[in-house]
Order: C-alpha cells, then sequence, then structure tokens
C-alpha cells in the first residue's frame, strides 16, 4: 500500500511538472484566464447597459402600448438569441459579421457574449420592473414626473434590488460559457489547457486545472451572491 502511495505521489509530481513547469506551461493558464475574465467583465458591461433598455422599451409598450416597433424588434432580438445555441452566434459574430473587418478576437467574443447576454438580462429587469408595485408609477406620476422620470428614479432602483441575485447569477452562466470563446481560435482559459495537452499528450492534468479554476471563480462568486441575497432579505425585514 504505502508502494501504491509513493508511486502514485511520484506519478503526480512527474505529470504535473511536465504539465505546469516545464517551458513555464503553467502561463498558457493564467494568460488565457486574464483574456476569460476580460471577455466576461466587458460582456457583462454590454448586457446590462443593452439588457436595460431593452426590458425599458418592452415594460414601456406593456404598460403604454407606445414603442411598438421598437419592442416587435427587442421580442424578435430575445427569440432569436434566446433560442440559438451561444457558440453558434460567436461564430456568426467572428466569420460573417466581422467576415470583411480585420477585427480583435477579444472584441468579437465580448460583442457576442454581450449580446447574448443583453437578452437574459433583458427577461431579468423586465420581470424586475414588473414585480414593482404599479402603485408606484401612478405616485410618481401624481407628483408631476414623466413616465421616464418616473420610471428612472422610482421604479427601476426597486427593480434593480429585487434583480440583483438574479443576474449575479446570470453572470455566473456567462462566465461559463466564455469556454467556448476557443471555437475563434481565441487563446482563453479553456483553450490554455488545450494548448497544454496538445503538448504534453496528457489530458488529464491540464483539464482538471482548467475546471478547478472555474470552479474555484464560481463558487467564490456564488459566495458573493449568497451574501448579497442575505443582506438584502435583512433590509427588507428592517
Amino acid at each position: 500500500m504505502n508502494e501504491y502511495l509513493t508511486k502514485l505521489i511520484e506519478d503526480f509530481k512527474i505529470s504535473f511538472t511536465n504539465n505546469f513547469i516545464t517551458d513555464n506551461r503553467w502561463q498558457y493558464l493564467t494568460k488565457g484566464l486574464l483574456v476569460t475574465l476580460e471577455i466576461t467583465f466587458f460582456a457583462v458591461i454590454i448586457g446590462i447597459i443593452l439588457g436595460f433598455i431593452i426590458a425599458v422599451i418592452r415594460t414601456t409598450y406593456d404598460k403604454t402600448k407606445k414603442l411598438g416597433i421598437l419592442n416587435a424588434i427587442c421580442k424578435v432580438y430575445i427569440t432569436i438569441i434566446r433560442g440559438t445555441p451561444v457558440v453558434l452566434q460567436l461564430l456568426i459574430i467572428y466569420y460573417v459579421v466581422f467576415a470583411t473587418v480585420a477585427v480583435d478576437k477579444v472584441l468579437a467574443a465580448v460583442v457576442a457574449f454581450g449580446l447574448n447576454s443583453a437578452a437574459y438580462v433583458a427577461e431579468i429587469v423586465r420581470s424586475g420592473i414588473m414585480s414593482v408595485d404599479p402603485g408606484q408609477m401612478e405616485a410618481g406620476r401624481s407628483l408631476g414626473f414623466t413616465y421616464g422620470q418616473t420610471m428612472w428614479h422610482i421604479v427601476l432602483p426597486q427593480a434593480f434590488k429585487n434583480i440583483l441575485p438574479a443576474l449575479g447569477n446570470e453572470f455566473i452562466v456567462l462566465l461559463k460559457e466564455t469556454s467556448v470563446s476557443g471555437y475563434i481560435a481565441l487563446a482563453d482559459l479553456t483553450k490554455g489547457g488545450e494548448y497544454i495537452r496538445s503538448r504534453t499528450y496528457d489530458a488529464f492534468m491540464p483539464l482538471i486545472a482548467v475546471a478547478l479554476i472555474y470552479l474555484g471563480i464560481v463558487m467564490f462568486l456564488t459566495y458573493l451572491v449568497n451574501k448579497l441575497e442575505r443582506r438584502l432579505s435583512k433590509s427588507d425585514r428592517s
């Protein structure tokens, strides 16, 4: 038994050294991680901004029947994005939309994942706005606010508080979805593990390392989301 454990540990050391230490192969993972975080960060920004705009357009139509054409466009956009795989959207953005333009792969990925996230954020925000008591809108209008002012100063702050946990979960999903960036030969975290595997012919160690990195980030973000949920529920009770 001791000999087996000793051999197992020795094999692990050899595999670890070969996969990560030799030729500084660990840098494939660190550089890939930075690319993944960069894509996620900027895609989140696009998703929030565009998602809020779409949500406001759709709720405005629901409540006032105005902006009918924009609402129809938004519905088609959401249907297409939510009804097709994100990897296909990425390929279309890079190989079709930007086919005649020498665009940076990171930018193409940010646009693709940002547009994808916006469709889901829009529905989350829309449900949050619709959950706000209609009396809040009526109260704002009775104070002399316009529809836009009431939405911005009264309704959206309440809706945003209600949807923060759901938005946090959406961004966790987005982080994991960026793992398909390698389809456009982008050197993200997953691709970094693939580079190591292609050089060492050892799939276990690099892919497990990538999985553990993703797991660690997701667990940390989940902890923050859960902490935020507890704080929000505590403030509601007080």
